[in-house]
């Protein structure tokens, strides 16, 4: 039986969603930090616990082939690049495969994920940075990132997922605890004035925000603080004093207080310009977001006469990108400060076909569901626990023909296909995203649609009275389906063909029910109905 301080020699096999190698040790599982599948290893026993241990690495006896040297000098301190010694290549495989086993393991669905889609780079990608904030000994300010499993502050200077100028910033505020003996926030007492630096910037038009989080009311010396970020970055637009006097471990206050700009900044994203504020979502990633959106984008499917449900929709950014091709968007989110922006972020695009409800999730489907709007596609992107199971019943109800679900965590987006199956939804496919290159996380894309839509026209037809002349003989409906998708890009149900060609004569008799008058049959739409026409031209029909 393994003890604690044992030490022993392990392979390691394989590691987990958090990046952690696993090996196993006479039948016991054993975790180990910042080794590699492929990995044979010293490991110190830190803990036992009846099903499982962990190791601390003593030493790397025969390192994995896909080992690298890490480029970070405080890597093994920090713990926030938990793939930081994995080569990027194998790092991409690794989080692959763990989508996959996620599916199997939590759905039930055998299936061979899309190819991971990976950003430009796997450094200097990150658009967003929360340093906490202590004091050492010498009351000098530890400004970095929390050792893993702990609130005690690892000093970085430079994080090398950052960009170059957030080092600028922290060193701004270096310079000033000091200067001016600045306290620093204590978890134990609850004492300290400055709990938190979180800095913002806007990609695409270089615009920076930094937010100053504090223990307190007002900051002292804060034109003297000001004065030093703006001559030391030039592109800062917004600085913002937030308020958080709570004992927790939530980063931001819900008070913000602009001190310098108009208190957002604006980027630009798949072609649309966003404001963000400090409160609103807004993804860390700018380049590869655009790549997951892209993909969200193909699986919406979307032909310009669809209602699109955005739940969780933030700022707006993903059913903004998507309003161009929708006959209207509605965005649901809780947060007030981020549907202001998502309304801010329709006017400055000139999208008028969007609207945002400020609400609860699960809430908002319901209030929807009471006004009679049934969405044709449904856009989910909530937080990393998932969907709650009443908001899944409510979307359930109202019976979108496709659902996308992106997810920055396939475990609970496993566990909410299962359930959306269970109602009778029938998962398509999914596509990982690496949207945190080095960190454990991986974003997932997923496409579900309904298995039996909810209203139908029933067709009855008499065979014997249906007078099939030659010129229906050319091609079938499949034909024309096909012909009018590759050549005109638009989809086409058969009723549309059958309204066209009786349009044209070649059927003489309506060959479709109307339902005995319990429903209104729909109208072939004039676009559609002018690329069928094409078709029976091609097929020399008419």
């Amino acid at each position: 039986m393994l003890k604690k301080n044992d030490k022993i020699a392990i392979n390691i096999d394989s590691c987990t969603s958090l990046g952690s190698g696993v090996g196993r040790y006479n039948g016991m599982t054993v975790f180990a930090a910042n080794t590699a599948p492929g990995d044979h290893v010293l490991l110190h026993i830190i803990k036992v616990k009846p099903n499982y241990a962990i190791g601390k690495v003593e030493k790397v006896i025969h390192p994995s082939p896909m080992r690298i040297k890490p480029e970070c000098p405080v890597f093994e301190k920090c713990g926030g690049c938990a793939f930081g010694h994995i080569d990027y290549e194998e790092e991409l495989k690794i989080k692959a495969q763990q989508v996959k086993e996620n599916f199997q393991r939590l759905a039930g669905i055998e299936f061979e994920p899309q190819p991971i889609i990976s950003g430009p780079s796997d450094k200097r990608y990150r658009n967003k940075a929360q340093y906490p904030v202590q004091s050492d000994n010498n009351s000098l300010a530890l400004i970095g990132f929390y050792a893993p499993h702990s609130h005690r502050v690892i000093d970085c200077a430079d994080c090398l997922l950052q960009p170059e100028e957030f080092k600028k910033v922290t060193d701004v505020f270096r310079n000033w605890v000091r200067l001016f003996k600045i306290s620093t926030y204590d978890e134990t007492t609850q004492k300290g004035l400055l709990r938190h630096i979180y800095v913002r910037k806007a990609v695409n038009t270089d615009e920076l925000m930094v937010c100053i989080v504090i223990n307190g009311n007002d900051i002292p010396f804060k034109d003297e603080l000001i004065f030093e970020l703006r001559d030391a970055l030039p592109n800062i637009k917004s600085i913002i004093m937030n308020k958080n006097k709570r004992d927790t471990n939530v980063v931001l206050g819900d008070e913000c207080v602009t001190l310098y700009g108009n208190g957002y900044i604006t980027d630009e994203l798949c072609g649309l310009k966003f404001d963000v504020s400090p409160l609103s979502f807004y993804q860390v990633n700018h380049d590869t977001a655009e790549l997951l959106y892209n993909k969200a984008c193909e699986y919406a499917d979307l032909h310009g006469e669809e209602t699109v449900l955005d739940l969780y929709c933030g700022t707006g950014t993903i059913g903004l990108t998507m309003a161009k091709t929708a006959k209207q968007i509605i965005g649901v989110e809780i947060i007030p400060q981020a549907v202001e922006n998502a309304i801010e972020n329709a006017k400055k695009n000139n999208i008028d076909n969007a609207r945002f409800i400020c609400a609860d999730a699960a809430r908002a489907a319901e209030m929807l569901k009471e006004e009679g709007i049934k969405p044709d596609v449904a856009i989910i992107d909530p937080p990393r626990k998932g969907c709650s199971k009443e908001l899944l019943e409510t979307l359930n109800k109202m019976n979108p023909d496709r659902i996308v679900y992106v997810s920055c965590d396939s475990a609970t987006l496993s566990r909410d296909i299962k359930i959306l199956t269970e109602f009778g939804y029938k998962f398509k496919t999914a596509t990982p995203v690496d949207m945190f290159p080095r960190a454990p996380h991986c974003e997932t894309v997923a496409l579900l649609s309904q298995r039996i839509p909810d209203t139908h026209i029933d067709i009855k037809l008499d065979l014997s009275e249906i007078d099939i002349t030659a010129a229906e003989t050319k091609a079938t409906y499949q034909e024309i389906k096909d012909y009018v998708l590759d050549k005109h890009g638009l989809k086409v149900s058969t009723l549309y063909i059958s309204q066209v060609k009786a349009k044209c004569g070649i059927i003489e008799r309506e060959c479709y029910n109307k339902g005995e008058g319990k429903s209104r049959v729909p109208q072939c739409p004039k676009e559609k109905e002018d690329a069928i026409m094409d078709a029976l031209r091609h097929f020399r029909m008419i």
